[in-house]
């Protein structure tokens, strides 16, 4: 039964650490890219996160 248990354990840690780490790798690319277009598609959600961009 304790395997069964661990096995599932290890089972959702990899999905929520992939999570973080996209999740992670969005916000820093929305809030820290200055090329034109991309700020531009960005700008809304770098206002509503609270990153500056001016």
């Amino acid at each position: 039964m304790t395997a069964l248990v661990q096995t599932a354990a290890k089972s959702t840690v990899l999905p929520f650490a992939a999570a973080i780490i996209l999740g992670f790798g969005i916000v820093t690319l929305a809030g820290h890219v200055q090329a034109g277009a991309l700020h531009d598609a960005a700008h809304d959600v770098r206002h509503a996160t609270g990153f500056p961009c001016h």
